[in-house]
């Protein structure tokens, strides 16, 4: 290890109750010399296997804030305040607003994040193709900020344009096209404003509607704490680990209907594996695009799509990025089919 550095791969030999150890004296204490780093590494590991301390965390049942977090993000959609235009259409208008907040990563483990309504990721916005939308952004962070929808809209629309802090803009266009959409930060520099937090989903579900099923919201992310440029967490809707320790549970037989997307940093790719059984994977979440069946998919940098399963026996079914590094740094669950 160098004197300044502390790579994922350290970490991993360290185990996870090590990481959380160092990421937290790298958070409290971002000016302390590395060398202290090392000896907490010394001692979390000395006679202890890296994958004990790993396993001991992924054990960990306590409901925490950040925990909480994630799982609320599982299952709530924002459809915002909803009237219906003299034309007949219907007029769908959500509030967000981006803050500078504190986010538990992992348990004891803050996060200095730029989010949007205070999560990260933030809220996921859900209409209908043909809707009018109408976004009222106030910025009460500390940086200039924007939200950037993908899908079809007027330039203007488009998002790349700064909102200084204490602004307000409002950004109004007409959903299309349906499918999994997303959104994100577009001020410069790109990759500080998205690693930070300011991403989201954004589900336009098409005029004839999805056949019925449990539907589960799920952004892959991660964290640099020590702003290397190399991430020290990986998660699922925010927080590691958080579906280990709390199993998803599914119902056997139950159609289950997954919006994943990626949003990760400083790594070119990242994935989904299911254990145990096949998905079809619908990319973008439209209909007329090719599907896949099978157990593992990848996703770059704002790639999203959808996955719909069936779980034929009951038990545990673990699902994990399929990337052994951010496995063993928190992107790791369980489906409990019941």
């Amino acid at each position: 290890m160098s004197d300044n550095k502390i790579s994922r791969r350290d970490i991993i030999k360290i185990g996870t109750t090590g990481a959380l150890g160092i990421a937290g004296s790298m958070y409290l204490n971002k000016m302390s010399p590395f060398s202290s780093v090392a000896k907490a590494e010394n001692h979390h590991a000395s006679g202890k296997s890296g994958h004990t301390g790993s396993h001991t965390n992924m054990m960990d049942t306590t409901k925490t804030e950040g925990y909480k977090m994630a799982e609320r993000l599982l299952t709530e959609f924002d459809y915002g305040k909803v009237s219906t235009l003299s034309d007949g259409r219907t007029l769908r208008e959500y509030e967000v607003v981006a803050i500078d907040k504190e986010i538990e990563i992992a348990k004891g483990i803050k996060f200095p994040g730029w989010t949007y309504n205070g999560t990260i990721p933030g809220p996921t916005f859900r209409c209908t193709e043909g809707d009018l939308l109408r976004f009222q952004f106030k910025n009460q962070g500390s940086h200039p900020h924007s939200i950037h929808f993908h899908g079809i809209h007027p330039p203007e629309m488009d998002g790349i344009a700064p909102i200084a802090p204490g602004e307000s803009f409002t950004y109004e266009f007409e959903a299309k096209p349906y499918g999994l959409q997303i959104y994100h930060c577009h001020v410069l520099p790109l990759r500080r404003h998205i690693h930070k937090g300011l991403y989201g989903n954004f589900i336009i579900d098409p005029k004839t509607p999805r056949e019925k099923a449990v539907e589960l919201n799920m952004v892959m992310n991660a964290y640099d704490l020590d702003l290397d440029g190399a991430n020290e967490f990986y998660t699922v809707n925010g927080y590691a680990f958080a579906f280990m320790n709390h199993p998803i549970k599914i119902k056997k037989d139950e159609l289950v209907r997954i919006y994943l997307s990626n949003l990760t940093e400083f790594d070119l790719l990242n994935s989904f594996h299911l254990h145990a059984n096949y998905f079809t994977y619908i990319p973008t979440g439209r209909n007329d695009n090719p599907t896949q069946f099978t157990d593992t998919i990848m996703q770059c940098q704002g790639e999203r799509g959808i996955l719909e399963v069936r779980f034929p026996y009951k038990g545990k079914y673990m699902f994990h990025a399929h990337v052994s590094e951010f496995a063993e740094l928190g992107w790791m669950g369980f489906f409990e089919v019941i």
